[in-house]
């Protein structure tokens, strides 16, 4: 373009039609969202939603997170939905540890040049996790940075507020010695983990998305692109029976059991406690990864470990078997000076 040409936010790579067009398109999906708590009417900057009632002393709980490289693994197979779907999941596990139940939720998409086709499935797969979750999706921000993001980049992120009564909070200071520690079934890597994953598959073995999962029927992309878990519609009934819940994330077991533990006591784990999936199994063998290195950077099959009072293990644990679930006792509480000790 000559120096002295006219310019445009079009030609400096901003296509504001196109937004418009988008965000047109993903109105109703946000809508269906909605919940009797949201109020409706003009507006166009921000949300507003009406506190639930009938709690003695009602707190928010909110948190923020994104999915890291996963992303580029759904970039890789242009499948988008699943990460959004992923965002939710992962933003109502970390809130549902402290006891709260989600009430709305914001995302934030940031790509080079608007894509609408893949903000639509990025949109549908936010969508259809805060319906699951009983979560409305108020709002967000979709923002076109052409000199930041190459051709077909995306980066996302969300926002959670949930609520519970401040007297039902769970958390370190319930924990007592003589717990019991419940692992919950994962459905795959949740999430976690795929700067690994895309250096072992991707770049030493040379596999593409298509390819058959190591010792596996299904795809590489159809296992690493598989939905994290949302536990709260099987824990919420649970909560009065127990006293802390760890999401296992980033840092995988120790470093996530660690922060519900408390000075002077440790969690105990006991390394066969649980069935170790045969894809984390594969990754390990694979990838020539140790035992350590794959307890703290996979969830190894635990996605969530519920800490429980001796005297509710066996009905906790039954009532995950109820719902299909998978429940194991992996470990206690006793004291000790280091707060988690696998063994």
């Amino acid at each position: 373009m000559p120096d002295n040409a006219q310019l445009s936010y079009r030609a400096a790579g901003v296509d504001r039609d196109v937004a418009a067009r988008a965000k047109r398109r993903i109105g109703e999906l946000i809508a269906a969202t909605h919940t009797e708590h949201v109020v409706g009417g003009p507006g166009g900057f921000g949300a507003l939603f009406r506190v639930p009632g009938g709690l003695r002393l009602p707190v928010l709980g909110p948190s923020a997170d994104g999915v890291g490289t996963m992303r580029m693994v759904a970039m890789r197979t242009g499948r988008h939905t699943t990460v959004g779907l992923d965002l939710v999941n992962h933003c109502v596990n970390d809130i549902l540890v402290e006891g709260a139940r989600p009430l709305f939720f914001l995302d934030y998409i940031g790509m080079g040049r608007l894509e609408a086709g893949t903000v639509e499935q990025l949109i549908e797969g936010l969508a259809a996790g805060c319906g699951a979750n009983g979560c409305a999706l108020v709002g967000g921000e979709t923002a076109e940075l052409p000199d930041f993001y190459a051709p077909g980049e995306y980066d996302l992120a969300g926002f959670i507020v949930g609520i519970l009564d401040e007297a039902d909070r769970l958390g370190a200071q319930r924990v007592q010695s003589g717990d019991v520690l419940i692992g919950v079934a994962s459905s795959g890597f949740h999430t976690n983990g795929y700067s690994l994953l895309r250096r072992l598959f991707f770049d030493r073995l040379g596999m593409d998305v298509h390819d058959p999962f190591p010792g596996s029927a299904r795809s590489l992309g159809d296992v690493l692109l598989e939905p994290h878990r949302s536990y709260l519609a099987p824990l919420q009934p649970l909560l009065g029976r127990i006293h802390a819940m760890a999401h296992i994330t980033g840092g995988g077991v120790p470093e996530n059991l660690e922060r519900v533990i408390p000075t002077g006591l440790c969690a105990r784990v006991e390394r066969g406690g649980w069935p170790f999936p045969a894809e984390f199994r594969t990754v390990q063998e694979l990838g020539g990864v140790t035992d350590d290195e794959m307890l703290r950077t996979f969830n190894c099959g635990l996605g969530m470990i519920l800490v429980v009072p001796a005297a509710h293990a066996g009905p906790v644990a039954a009532a995950l078997a109820e719902r299909e679930l998978g429940g194991w006792v992996v470990g206690e509480v006793r004291g000790g000076t280091e707060r988690v000790a696998i063994t």
